[in-house]
């Protein structure tokens, strides 16, 4: 499509803007007579007149004001377009659980900041029953979801590890749970209850433990923290609850660790522009991720 040179149309936005021909040369860093003779070009472009010259003064036509309230959207849209593109250069809008985000994600991107100034990621750290984003309503740019890698159409994953199910508690309540589970109190991290299901499942002890009972959380963390203050025995995930595990803060009841399937991915739009700030980022989160198994811990996958 034929169009008329850029400037000109820059140079009369501003005038019309700014209702002056002087005010739009110092805005634009030009002179007054550059920015007459652009608005001269445009005139002739058009065939029509944009501004009444009287003088020093100039009265924008009805024309010119259609003309430069079309415009004025355009460069917006333009400036947001650039702006944008801009950004996608110099940083990374992350989608992550908040249990995830607390028990390694933020060390794990203190470590990436310090190592790299850009991308800068901005974190947001939800509460998500069903771990999912949708890249075409929500502003970021990639995620760490939970699930077994398909996150909907338009998406692309990587794996970065698997969830390992296990009981934890506090060192006191260890004796107990260790001898009857039926007796404790159970915390369930999730409302469906079905971290507790699938261990107990897998484990065979689905007839020894009333599930439909006990304290339901929304997070694993929440579930860490009432387990670590002494209110029952929760499962958490074996590597997000190493650290307090490692510390003395929790303890484990049992040795068998339980694969479900579910694994935490990196996850992105197919169409994005930011690939190679994406790839930098999954190249050194995955260095970083948990060890695996401790040698004492038995490992039983679901079916």
């Amino acid at each position: 499509m034929s169009l008329p040179p850029l400037y000109a149309l820059r140079a009369f936005e501003a005038a019309a803007r700014l209702g002056s021909f002087s005010r739009a040369a110092a805005s634009l860093h030009v002179t007054p007579g550059a920015v007459s003779r652009h608005i001269r070009t445009l005139e002739a472009w058009f065939g029509c007149e944009l501004f009444v010259r009287k003088g020093p003064r100039v009265d924008i036509t009805a024309a010119g004001k259609v003309l430069a309230g079309q415009l004025g959207e355009g460069f917006q849209l333009l400036e947001k377009a650039c702006h944008g593109f801009r950004r996608q250069q110099q940083e990374l809008r992350l989608k992550a659980p908040s249990t995830l985000t607390m028990r390694w994600l933020l060390q794990v991107l203190s470590e990436f900041q310090q190592r790299h100034k850009t991308p800068l990621v901005q974190i947001s750290s939800v509460w998500m029953d069903v771990d999912e984003v949708d890249f075409s309503r929500e502003a970021f740019d990639c995620a760490i979801l939970l699930g077994k890698g398909q996150f909907g159409p338009g998406t692309q994953s990587l794996p970065l590890f698997e969830e390992w199910l296990i009981p934890v508690c506090a060192p006191a309540l260890l004796p107990r749970a260790r001898q009857n589970l039926a007796e404790c109190e159970l915390i369930h991290p999730s409302p469906d209850r079905r971290d507790w299901q699938r261990w107990l499942a897998a484990t065979g002890r689905s007839e020894q433990v009333e599930l439909f009972t006990g304290k339901v959380f929304d997070t694993l963390e929440q579930g860490s923290l009432a387990a670590i203050s002494g209110h029952g025995v929760s499962v958490g995930d074996l590597f997000l609850s190493r650290e307090a595990i490692n510390s003395g803060l929790l303890a484990l009841p049992f040795n068998t660790a339980v694969a479900t399937g579910d694994g935490y991915y990196l996850v992105w739009p197919v169409n994005t522009r930011c690939r190679q700030q994406i790839d930098q980022f999954y190249e050194f989160i995955v260095s970083r991720r948990p060890e695996k198994l401790p040698g004492n811990i038995a490992q039983v996958r679901l079916n």
